[in-house]
């Protein structure tokens, strides 16, 4: 055998009884830390690799401070100073900190570079042995797959994403250009700006990413000067943002109407612009605090977790193959820990990112000094605390806050026709538009090719807006005519706003000026200023007037009780007679008695006192004089009083009953919730009205019935086939609805106000032009000025000139009277007749009594003849008698 041959065995021999006798000594070791652990509290050794003995010295006194808290456990502390080589960093875990058994691992960064920790996580994450970062702020890590049991009490760089939309928001900026690296630490916030955006409405114009180390950046922020925003979101290494800054000041957006927001990184750069607004973690250079916050989280969660439950021992060196068990169990146990530490209320959320952090907010003023404008604090009631009487400095040194967007000053208007708010007339053939009365102003419009003249409400409201926000404007109707819906036309099988609505959103416009009702359909679509008039739904009807005949004086008894009264007066005046005629005290004397006084009580003279008492006129003669005739007067007197009152109390009510009054009382009505037939209603397809009935579901029955009514593109066809007759009741607008009820007198409107709302002003989503509008609007609310335009261009019915109106008091009219002077026609006619009668029967009687006069005359002068005859008779005779006496003496004388 030769010596080399020996050798070797002799070594092998050597290894092999080394081997053993560490084995022994590690079954030792086991044993007696057995031991010792069994016989003592537990021990639990917390692992740290930190970047500088006064960070490892700080370590150590911290934990140090957690054992004089924590009686029931002994913490240990080892550390050693972290290599800047990722490899021999992970040698240097293996080898000095598991073989000490540790539980946890408080990791920093090495003063040579930023990705160290990464080993430390990769290396410790095998074994499932937690690690707690205190400076580690790379995105990267946030990772679950890959860091699983990493954990840190600072938050990522990405999270810097929350603050942005939070100030965003104050700022009332909601268009932004989002500038990143191409990195992974670019690309995660800007994953998670993006996830915000929505809940923040706030839309990205354009994301421009550029790749970081390069040494001019200028081509890649040349497409954001054809964009319309102005505000610019950079996420950007400090390297990476000195080249971006310069750059940007040679293209000349970091000067006026600019506003930029930038990363803590960023806002550390040397030639940083006056202007930008910047966030910076608090207290997140403050490496000892963390430690501090790091050692008291490790040491509540192993109290709380053994205080529970039992845990084994981790792995002792990196050879084991095996994980450790627990370790995940206190993991959970770390990222569920939460309290107030030096550095604020430290929690972990599910990534073991820190969540409750504070950021402070910084802006560049003049003289380049970074100043402190407010504060972000997660876990506040209102997590953006801005600092009071402190204005921002904004690029090119103004302190005139940008409008962030690009914008021009010649605005184009879409409007439509609609009474009163815009009316539209054709252009004069000077092509100069003049105000009619009550217009105060007339722009020009174009409808398609053709020019007009728009004036109303709307415009002469426009020309207070744009003189106040100081805009140019030039106007154009609808295309379609229509405000807008959002469904599927013309059989595309996408849902897509038409009509006004579509022209804004496709940017055919900037502002919707018209009577355009602010409902949560188009909220979604658009932006709103606040409203210029508050308004409901009603409905317009014709009025129904009630037929009036010839006999409706006649309306308040019912015919029986008109023969009833009219059979008591003569049966009254019958009695009256008989009674006053049989009466020893009453009137009547025979006729042969010439010495009365008055005269006697006929029937005729009672039938003249029974009506004059029953309608109360006055009675001269003729009137009863016995008593019993008398009594029966005065009853008939009460009678007549009663009946008189009667009447003339329910001829008031038939009166009101005769007033105009609407088909349909209100929504309301039993004939619109139960439709049937005979009733017609409908509203303006598309429009807000029917978008309130097809979001209400007690009133979809309504709905459906309208949807097979005629179709109506605009209010006036619905308007006028009201006055036709065609339609019974139209749903719209309460204002156009009230103007057109003070406009025509047969028109009226039905019920309350139901669908309360606005009409606004209409905007595309986060246009710059809302606020400024808005605010112009409420200028205009509290000046009084909308009350006046209300006041001359809807409320027109103050001085209406229709005869009627629902609260004036019911007046007869001819319609209803007709029957009085037909009766009393026919009265005079009645009297003209009698007269004719009465000098006919008069001239008939003469002409008898004539010839009886005659006959008597004659008979007369017969019988004065005839006596005449006689008397000469006898008076013959008697001188006959007296010569023949006479005769007689003379003969005897002659004896």
């Amino acid at each position: 055998m030769s010596a080399a041959t020996i050798r070797w065995a002799g070594m092998i021999i050597i290894m092999a009884v080394g081997q053993v006798l560490s084995a022994l000594l590690h079954c030792f070791f086991i044993l007696s830390n057995t031991e010792a652990t069994m016989a003592q509290d537990k021990v639990i050794t917390i692992g740290a690799s930190l970047n500088s003995e006064s960070m490892e010295q700080e370590f150590f006194t911290a934990v140090d401070n957690l054992n004089k808290t924590h009686s029931s456990i002994r913490f240990n502390a080892t550390s050693i100073i972290m290599d800047g080589n990722p490899i021999r960093s992970a040698l240097d875990i293996c080898d000095k900190l598991l073989a000490q058994r540790v539980y946890a691992v408080v990791v920093s960064h090495p003063n040579s570079t930023d990705r160290s920790p990464i080993s430390v996580s990769y290396t410790c994450g095998y074994y499932n042995i937690p690690v707690v970062g205190v400076t580690a702020r790379d995105s990267a890590f946030s990772d679950v797959n890959v860091h699983k049991m990493f954990l840190r009490t600072v938050p990522p760089f990405s999270h810097q994403a929350d603050v942005w939309a939070e100030l965003l928001e104050y700022l009332d900026y909601h268009k932004v250009i989002f500038l990143y690296s191409a990195d992974e630490e670019g690309r995660t916030i800007l994953s998670r700006f993006q996830s915000l955006s929505e809940e923040y409405n706030i839309k990205i114009d354009l994301s421009v990413k550029y790749y970081p180390g390069e040494t001019h950046y200028i081509s890649v922020l040349e497409p954001i000067l054809t964009c319309t925003s102005r505000v610019v979101m950079l996420a950007a290494s400090t390297e990476d943002a000195e080249v971006i800054f310069s750059d940007a000041g040679k293209l000349g957006m970091v000067g006026k109407d600019w506003a930029w927001i930038v990363t803590e990184q960023a806002f550390a750069a040397d030639n940083v612009p006056i202007g930008m607004l910047g966030v910076r973690l608090l207290k997140g250079s403050h490496k000892h605090m963390h430690i501090r916050d790091a050692v008291k989280v490790i040491g509540k969660a192993f109290t709380e977790l053994l205080a529970q439950d039992t845990i084994n021992e981790p792995p002792l060196e990196c050879k084991d193959l095996q994980a450790w068990k627990d370790g995940e169990m206190v993991y959970k146990h770390l990222i569920n820990t939460k309290l107030l530490g030096e550095t604020g209320e430290v929690s972990f959320n599910a990534e073991g990112d820190r969540k409750t952090a504070v950021y402070d907010i910084s802006n560049v003023n003049s003289t380049r000094v970074r100043m402190q404008v407010g504060f972000y604090n997660i876990s506040s009631l209102e997590r953006l605390e801005m600092m009071k009487h402190t204005n921002f400095t904004w690029p090119g040194n103004t302190q005139l806050k940008p409008k962030g967007e690009k914008i021009s000053r010649n605005l184009t208007i879409v409007t439509l026709k609609e009474k009163p708010f815009v009316k539209v007339i054709p252009m004069p053939k000077d092509g100069v538009c003049r105000p009619v009365a009550p217009a105060e102003h007339a722009f020009p419009c174009k409808d398609h090719s053709k020019d007009l003249c728009c004036m109303g409400y709307c415009m002469d409201m426009l020309y207070e807006i744009a003189k106040q926000v100081k805009f140019d404007f030039t106007i154009h109707l609808s295309k379609d005519g229509l405000f807008g819906s959002f469904e599927k036309h013309n059989g595309s099988d996408q849902k897509f706003w038409n009509g006004m609505m579509g022209e804004l959103i496709r940017g055919e416009a900037h502002l919707i000026v018209a009577p355009l009702t602010i409902n949560p359909e188009r909220a979604n679509d658009i932006d709103f200023t606040k409203p210029f008039k508050y308004q409901g739904f009603n409905i317009l009807v014709k009025k129904t007037q009630k037929d009036s005949s010839l006999a409706s004086f006649l309306q308040p008894f019912q015919d029986t009780l008109w023969i009833l009264v009219g059979l008591s007066v003569h049966v009254v005046a019958l009695v009256l007679y008989l009674l006053d005629r049989f009466s020893p005290f009453g009137r009547f004397k025979l006729a042969k008695s010439d010495d009365t006084e008055e005269d006697a009580l006929n029937l005729s003279s009672a039938m003249w006192f029974s009506w004059g008492v029953l309608l109360n006129s006055g009675i001269g003669e003729g009137t009863p004089r016995s008593f019993s005739a008398r009594v029966l007067g005065m009853v008939w007197a009460g009678f007549a009083m009663i009946i008189v009152a009667s009447y003339t109390a329910n001829l008031a009510a038939f009166l009101v009953l005769d007033r105009p009054e609407a088909l349909i009382s209100g929504i309301d009505d039993p004939r619109l919730r139960n439709p049937n037939k005979k009733v017609k209603y409908a509203t303006v397809k598309g429009s807000a009205v029917e978008m309130y009935f097809k979001r209400q579901v007690e009133l979809s029955t309504m709905y459906r019935n309208m949807d097979m009514q005629k179709t109506y593109l605009t209010a006036q066809e619905a308007i006028d086939d009201i006055r036709s007759g065609v339609l019974d009741a139209f749903i719209w607008d309460s204002p156009r609805l009230e103007y057109e009820a003070a406009s025509d007198c047969a028109l009226t409107t039905a019920g309350d106000l139901f669908g309360r709302s606005g009409l606004g002003i209409g905007l595309p989503k986060n246009s710059p032009w809302t606020h400024a509008v808005s605010m112009a609007v409420l200028e205009l609310h509290e000046s009084a000025f909308l009350e006046k335009l209300d006041n001359k261009w809807i409320l027109v019915d103050s001085e209406s000139s229709c005869p009627e109106s629902n609260s004036a008091p019911a007046t007869l009219g001819l319609t209803n009277m007709a029957g009085v002077f037909m009766m009393v026609a026919g009265g005079i006619v009645a009297g003209v007749l009698l007269i004719f009668i009465e000098i006919a029967y008069k001239r008939h009687r003469g002409l008898k009594e004539k010839e009886l006069e005659l006959a008597r005359n004659a008979a007369d002068r017969w019988r004065g003849n005839i006596e005449r005859r006689k008397k000469l008779r006898e008076t013959w005779q008697y001188l006959q008698s007296l010569r023949d006496s006479q005769d007689l003496g003379e003969l005897e004388d002659g004896k």
